[in-house]
């Protein structure tokens, strides 16, 4: 049946359903200045982004402190903001070393949503129930929605379901609620709320672009200062990873060699020892340790290095 006007919410109002007077003549431009006009419009993107720095900040520390207990980071988010939940959340294992269900994204639709929408899907408000119920989300976890436009039933229904089960909520949007009493209503339900109001779309409504950019800075920051917290990164140094594959395992014997004066082949075979993990093979060379009682030091120390061997030295392993 077909929706009657009072069914179907109007969004015109929503910044991100805005057109941009920049672009009006997009389809009339030549390649090159219609390059140069999106260029100018991202440029703006970081400065909205470092605007709700404070936010992030107290959202990270709730995080890191529910991981320290064995909670989890969660994202929901439908379409481009559940494609980039999964693209953070994918990318933490291999740069840090973490259990794959420590950060996880849930999108809309699942998985198939990845390569084929589902769109129509992000307006059942219970729609991520199953999955929050699967997780068995408690209040150790973090669950964050990620929606452009701060109103997709599908996130702010998944939000209402993670605070019923006590876990710490946010929501990452590219809108402003303002300072009204039903904004303040708004951001005491959803938790922490990060908005990154970027402008109109240089195609009107096309939130994978400016939005898009937006939230994937805040996600890469939200995981990075959390894992930096966690004691997986030592310096600017990628030390908690494993390495699995070929460059990791360059990268891993690079570090190695600067911070523990090894050569090249001395650390491959470190590496070895440490079954691939270069925290454990950087306080072998610089304790004269076994790897037992290297990983036992880590334990002690909760994962972090500078108590066990202090800070690096400011050489920088060469790519």
């Amino acid at each position: 049946m077909a929706e009657t006007t009072s069914q179907l919410p109007d969004r015109g109002h929503l910044l991100t359903e805005q057109r941009l007077g920049a672009s009006r003549d997009l389809d009339a431009l030549s390649i090159e200045q219609a390059l140069r006009v999106i260029n100018d419009e991202d440029t703006q993107v970081a400065a909205a982004v470092r605007e709700a720095i404070p936010t992030i900040a107290k959202l990270v520390k709730q995080v890191a402190d529910g991981m320290r207990r064995g909670g989890r980071l969660i994202y929901i988010g439908a379409g481009t903001s559940g494609r980039l939940g999964v693209l953070d959340a994918s990318e933490c294992p291999p740069t840090f070393h973490c259990d794959p269900g420590k950060v996880v994204g849930i999108i809309c639709g699942g998985d198939t949503s990845l390569r084929r929408s589902s769109e129509g899907a992000e307006d059942d408000r219970d729609g991520a129930l199953g999955e929050l119920e699967k997780l068995q989300v408690n209040g150790r976890d973090a669950v964050v929605g990620i929606t452009a436009g701060g109103t997709t039933p599908y996130v702010l229904g998944g939000l209402e379901i993670a605070r019923r089960c006590g876990a710490v909520t946010g929501l990452v949007c590219c809108v402003a609620f303002g300072g009204t009493r039903r904004a303040a209503l708004r951001h005491e339900e959803l938790g922490h709320v990060i908005e990154i109001p970027v402008g109109p779309e240089v195609v009107t409504g096309s939130t994978r672009m400016k939005a898009g950019t937006a939230t994937k800075m805040v996600l890469n920051m939200v995981t990075t200062a959390t894992m930096t917290q966690l004691g997986k990164v030592w310096g600017n140094l990628m030390v908690d990873l494993r390495a699995t594959n070929a460059k990791l395992r360059d990268r891993g014997a690079r570090i190695l060699t600067t911070q523990c004066d090894l050569s090249r082949d001395q650390a491959l075979t470190l590496l070895d020892r440490a079954a691939g993990r270069v925290k454990v093979a950087m306080i072998m060379a610089r304790c004269a340790v076994d790897c037992e009682e290297a990983n036992r030091l880590l334990e002690h120390h909760g994962q972090r290095l500078a108590p066990i061997i202090g800070r690096p030295s400011d050489q920088t392993p060469r790519d």
